[in-house]
C-alpha cells in the first residue's frame, strides 16, 4: 500500500481546496454584482477549465510556471522555487481543475441572496464587511459549500494535469491517481484495488465532514 501516495492526495486536495475558497469565494462575490458583457466575458474565462482536457490545462500551467517561463525563471532565481516535479506543482494543477466548480456555485448563491436585506443592513449604518459576513455570505452558505465539496472532488481525483506539471516522483508527487494508474499498467491488481478502495473511503470522509459542516451552519435540513 503506497501511503506517501494518500498523504500526498490528501496534501494536494486539501490545500488547493483552501486556496480555491481564499481566491473563488472573493472571485464569485465580484461576479455576481458584474452585468453586461464583462461579466459573460469573465464568467466564460472561469468555466473555460471546466472545458479544457486536464493535459491541456496542464501544458498551459506548465508554459505559465515552468522553469523558462518569465514567471518560473524569476522565482527560481530569487528563491530557489519551482513548481514542475514538485507537490506544489500538483497542488497548483489542483486548484486549477477544481476552482471553477466552487467558483460557479458560490456566484449561483450569491446571486439568489435578496439585496433587499443588504440594504436594509446599509441603512442600520453595517459597513460593507459586516454586510457581506452577516447576511450576504450566511445566506449562500449552502451553494459556497457545495462549491468547495465539488472543488474538493475534483482536487482528491485530478490526474492529466497533475501528470503533466509535477510528474510522477515516489514520496514527492505521486498522488493516488497516478499511483492507481501505474498499478493497473503494471498489472498490479490487487495494490490497484487497494489504492482505489482507499482513496474511495478517503475522498467519502472528507466529504461527509464537508456536509457536517453545512449542518453546523443549520443550511441542511435534519
Amino acid at each position: 500500500m503506497d501511503w506517501d501516495a494518500l498523504r500526498l492526495s490528501l496534501q494536494t486536495s486539501l490545500a488547493s481546496t483552501a486556496l480555491a475558497a481564499l481566491i473563488g469565494v472573493p472571485a464569485a462575490w465580484g461576479l455576481s454584482r458584474m452585468r453586461g458583457w464583462a461579466q459573460r466575458l469573465l464568467s466564460t474565462a472561469v468555466l473555460l477549465p471546466m472545458a479544457l482536457p486536464p493535459t491541456v490545462l496542464g501544458y498551459y500551467l506548465l508554459l505559465a510556471v515552468g522553469r523558462n517561463s518569465p514567471l518560473g525563471s524569476a522565482l527560481d532565481a530569487a528563491f530557489g522555487f519551482s513548481f514542475v516535479f514538485e507537490w506544489s506543482g500538483a497542488m497548483l494543477a489542483a486548484f486549477a481543475v477544481s476552482v471553477p466548480f466552487l467558483i460557479r456555485s458560490a456566484q449561483t448563491g450569491f446571486e439568489s441572496v435578496d439585496h433587499t436585506l443588504e440594504d436594509a443592513a446599509r441603512t442600520l449604518g453595517q459597513n460593507e464587511w459586516s454586510v457581506f459576513t452577516r447576511i450576504t455570505l450566511p445566506l449562500a452558505w449552502r451553494s459556497v459549500m457545495t462549491g468547495v465539496s465539488l472543488a474538493l472532488a475534483r482536487a482528491m481525483g485530478e490526474f492529466g494535469a497533475t501528470l503533466m506539471v509535477a510528474g510522477s516522483i515516489p514520496g514527492r508527487t505521486r498522488t493516488m491517481p497516478i499511483a492507481i494508474y501505474e498499478a493497473v499498467q503494471t498489472g498490479q491488481t490487487g495494490e490497484a484495488q487497494a489504492l482505489a478502495l482507499t482513496l474511495t473511503l478517503a475522498a467519502g470522509g472528507l466529504l461527509a465532514a464537508v456536509g457536517f459542516a453545512m449542518r453546523g451552519r443549520g443550511t441542511l435540513p435534519r
